[in-house]
């Protein structure tokens, strides 16, 4: 363990001149995405001082005035002077971008933050920024406006042997387009997932903005799980049947990788979910790590299977899809010198990795089912039963593969295709029904609009096997018009024929529950589909109001509301309640809801996976007592005024 973390271990890349010009080059985006990504980078300071093995404890607060405090108890923040720029370390990290300790090796052995230009941005990017840091018997304060020192370091004695390192900052309304509002769920999401991952820290979130809260008490949760990731699975699983009580768990380090898996099969589900952490930076594209595990679960349960003589000689291998059935799974693993592809860090590069991880588990988890032959014997039959459905699907499975373009005869019939051939520009529209179908076919832009109308509600995949998604007729279509793979196989974006692909129901329950069964179809059946952002949701209006020749669309009755109480007092004026797209007129639907000029769409994105995982399997799963528990808990706190019954 280094112990050695001091000014000469601070090294400087390059300047700072440009962050507040080009903030989304070093934050993706100066909306909400960004403004929670300067948490995130303050946040993963403190941990990488907890992998390092000095920090317990981590606080988050979100002040009423709209500022943030992070507060750990690590080493803090090295306070003497960096020859090359003749500041102090502490001056230097938060004011020369790509400062940092995180490059020789000397300061950490691990880290999350890649690039080194985290706090520095943070500062940049906010209007004034507060840093404290406690050691050596001295507390040292410094405040800092939009990037640049306002005061001078300030040193004094402290009674006590305290270390560690405070940053109080406020994001910068200026830079930000929507706002610094910072959304509670956001930030709850990650933190729970950093104290997963790091098992033994304890992050506690604190939300001080009463107004907002409409409480005279903050809002308080604490994150702490000695368990690791063995608790994020049973977390992501407790509302599911788990085949084997006791989760499967590897942990070990080569060559100063170090790797840790946390598996557990459930009889009730009918997709894996597995998520892929490389230094606490949650890998969305996959990556190496990724790829080791799946190869070596293929390979020890069909080498297990043979064994166990649950396949029989002659027999065909059991495909990884089969064996991943109903698997939900947690690697992370901690590289000293990571390779991520991409500015986002969403793929994890290093080859060597999966060999580590290869070998790491197959000894492992070869030797924890020997020793529980019924565990082993329960995940077997899960896969054979999963190999069979695949096969009894399969001639169906070939009719929904990707056609060439010479076989493009083969889209069903009831698609209205766009005419342009290339997918960055295309986009296809979702809809309920041949009445809504038709007045978006009319309105819609042919050269670049298509239009799949789907009859009655689809199934719902959340609990249905492969057999029956595939000779399902609608599903059928989905699978055709857009281009999608086979379920389990690598999602290929190459392969789809539409870059925007929009679900538009109808404003009424039945509209939802068609919304939420597609949505439940993109996240199960192809989910890179969400996660790299293909999926919206179109937002048609709920009314027009007509006043002599002025008209108004309303998209929720707060705004129809607003605009009927500016008339004047004895005004004449008609409302129009739209139940159904195909009550609009194809102009109406164009104006208000497809014309790229006027209309709003919402991106599908996930925040938080583990709870999107459960909540999906509760609220479309099989077992009803949590989806009653979920509805009578969380039902009274939504708005449901808007609700059409």
């Amino acid at each position: 363990m280094t112990n050695d973390y001091g000014a000469e271990q601070i090294q400087v890349l390059e300047g700072i001149e440009h962050v507040r010009k080009r903030p989304g080059m070093y934050i993706g985006s100066t909306g909400p995405r960004g403004l929670h990504h300067l948490v995130y980078e303050v946040v993963d300071n403190s941990v990488d001082e907890a992998l390092a093995g000095y920090c317990k404890n981590i606080q988050v607060t979100l002040n009423s005035n709209g500022s943030v405090t992070v507060v750990d108890d690590g080493r803090g923040i090295p306070t003497d002077i960096v020859p090359r720029t003749g500041k102090s370390a502490v001056e230097t990290v938060l004011t020369v971008l790509g400062a940092g300790g995180k490059f020789g090796g000397g300061g950490y052995k691990v880290s999350g933050g890649l690039h080194g230009v985290g706090v520095s941005v943070v500062n940049a990017l906010s209007e004034w920024l507060e840093v404290v840091v406690w050691r050596e018997q001295h507390s040292h304060t410094q405040r800092f406006e939009r990037g640049s020192s306002a005061t001078d370091l300030q040193v004094e004695p402290s009674s006590d042997d305290r270390t560690g390192t405070s940053i109080t900052f406020l994001p910068d309304s200026t830079i930000f387009t929507t706002g610094i509002g910072f959304d509670y769920a956001t930030l709850s999401g990650r933190l729970r997932e950093l104290a997963f991952l790091n098992g033994g820290v304890k992050i506690i979130f604190t939300d001080n903005r009463l107004e907002l809260l409409e409480s005279s008490e903050p809002h308080v949760e604490t994150y702490f799980y000695e368990g690791g990731i063995r608790e994020y699975v049973a977390y992501m699983n407790r509302e599911k049947q788990p085949i084997h009580e006791e989760i499967v768990y590897v942990q070990g380090e080569r060559n100063n990788v170090q790797v840790e898996v946390a598996l557990q099969w459930c009889s009730d589900a009918y997709t894996d979910n597995l998520l892929g952490f490389a230094n606490n930076i949650r890998t969305i594209d996959g990556g190496t790590h990724l790829e080791g595990l799946k190869t070596v679960l293929t390979r020890t349960m069909n080498t297990l299977a043979r064994k166990r003589n649950k396949l029989k000689e002659g027999d065909s291998k059991l495909a990884g899809e089969n064996i991943r059935e109903g698997l939900t799974g947690v690697i992370s693993v901690k590289v000293p010198e990571p390779e991520f592809e991409g500015q986002t860090k969403t793929k994890l590069g290093n080859t060597e990795v999966r060999g580590i991880v290869d070998s790491l588990v197959g000894e492992v988890l070869t030797e924890y089912l020997e020793f529980r032959p019924g565990v082993a014997d329960a995940i077997l039959e899960k896969a054979i039963e999963a190999f069979r459905a695949a096969e009894a699907a399969r001639k169906a499975r070939e009719l929904v593969r990707r056609k060439s373009v010479l076989e493009s005869s083969t889209l069903p019939g009831k698609l209205a295709d766009c005419s342009t051939r290339d997918p960055a520009e295309s986009e296809i529209f979702i809809v309920e029904g041949d009445s809504a179908g038709g007045s978006a076919k009319q309105g819609r832009d042919r050269r670049f609009q298509a239009i799949l109308p789907l009859r009655g509600k689809i199934l719902n995949i959340e609990k249905t096997d492969d057999a029956k998604i595939y000779k399902n007729t609608e599903i059928q279509a989905l699978i055709t018009a857009l281009g999608l793979g086979i379920k389990g196989e690598e999602f290929d974006a190459a392969q789809l024929r539409y870059h925007r692909v929009v679900i538009m129901t109808d404003a009424d329950v039945d509209g939802a529950h068609i919304r939420t069964l597609l949505l439940t179809f993109f996240y199960r059946y192809q989910r890179d589909m969400v996660d790299q952002g293909y999926v919206y949701i179109a937002c048609p209006p709920l009314y027009k109001i007509e006043r002599g020749r002025n008209h108004y669309y309303c998209y929720s009755d707060r705004e129809r509301n607003q605009i009927i109480s500016n008339f004047p007092e004895n005004a004449k004026y008609e409302i129009q309640r739209f139940k159904g797209l195909g009550e609009m007129m194809p102009t109406q639907l164009w104006e208000t809801t497809m014309n790229p000029e006027s209309r709003t769409f919402k991106r599908v994105e996930i925040e938080d996976a583990a709870e999107a995982d459960r909540v999906f399997t509760v609220l479309m799963g099989d077992r009803v007592a949590p989806r009653r528990e979920f509805i009578e808990t969380y039902g009274p706190k939504l708005n449901l005024t808007d609700l059409d019954i």
